[in-house]
């Protein structure tokens, strides 16, 4: 198991955000994180980045605690793609993608030409390696998302955790990103997870879904397991029906127009 959350509970000072939550990232694996707003799908990823402590239970990586592990080995095996952009100010693609290879530099002060060739790879597996003289605040918002995630790849990371990667994306991008996230979990064994409010999105790309509640996984598993209306309309507060997607056979989430979830 890459990463793992064993019955934690965690938040901030005396305010408990996390309640016993326990969540593992099989090698390979693809999974969404759902909720409604508030609860507690960033301060998960925290935790699970050794960011944030636990008042109780444990997280781990590679089984042993994430919060005792040097900096650098998390660096070097988990990568975050954070819901805003990187603030690159007038650097190119190619030096954001840099930034991302900094956990396997052998040198602090330079980048050696392997540095160089990672990252280009990095951008060439997400597609990008035209962009890499482009100044990275010019880019399209999905351009600017493929530099990001072109950034943690260069980590050569085991595991990566992103936070909305598709927020503010048009159609044609967020399938553009999903398809290159599954074909990373499935070519090159990455383990990720997404924090995602795009809920059949998630249930067409991702081999799991976990819905957390309250600060508790609610339920996790395949998307036709979780997915089920009347557990996501109790989640939500809202009234929903699930359909099955002509194409893939995957669930479909629709909400229902002026529905009372009571």
């Amino acid at each position: 198991m890459i990463l793992e959350l064993r019955d934690v509970t965690a938040g901030y000072g005396t305010e408990k955000v996390l309640r016993e939550a326990s969540l593992a990232l099989p090698e390979g694996s693809f999974t969404a994180l759902l909720g409604p707003n508030g609860a507690g799908k960033t301060t998960l990823l925290r935790v699970l980045l050794g960011l944030l402590a636990p008042h109780s239970g444990e997280a781990l990586l590679r089984g042993k605690p994430v919060v005792l592990t040097p900096r650098l080995e998390v660096a070097r095996a988990v990568a975050l793609v954070a819901q805003e952009p990187v603030a690159a100010f007038a650097h190119t693609a190619l030096e954001v993608v840099l930034m991302g290879r900094y956990p396997r530099r052998l040198s602090a002060w330079f980048d050696a030409e392997e540095d160089v060739a990672a990252a280009r790879n990095a951008l060439a597996v997400v597609n990008a390696a035209a962009l890499e003289s482009r100044i990275f605040a010019t880019l399209s918002g999905g351009e600017q998302q493929r530099v990001a995630i072109a950034a943690a790849l260069a980590q050569e990371p085991a595991a990566l955790l992103l936070d909305e990667p598709t927020a503010n994306l048009d159609l044609a991008a967020q399938v553009a990103v999903y398809d290159l996230l599954r074909d990373m979990s499935r070519s090159r064994r990455v383990s990720i997870l997404a924090v995602t409010h795009d809920v059949s999105l998630a249930a067409m790309y991702c081999d799991r879904v976990a819905l957390l509640d309250g600060g508790r996984i609610a339920a996790c598993g395949t998307p036709a397991e979780v997915l089920r209306p009347e557990t996501l309309t109790r989640i939500f507060g809202t009234p929903v029906a699930v359909a099955t997607h002509p194409t893939s056979g995957t669930p479909v989430v629709l909400p229902i127009p002026g529905g009372d979830p009571r």
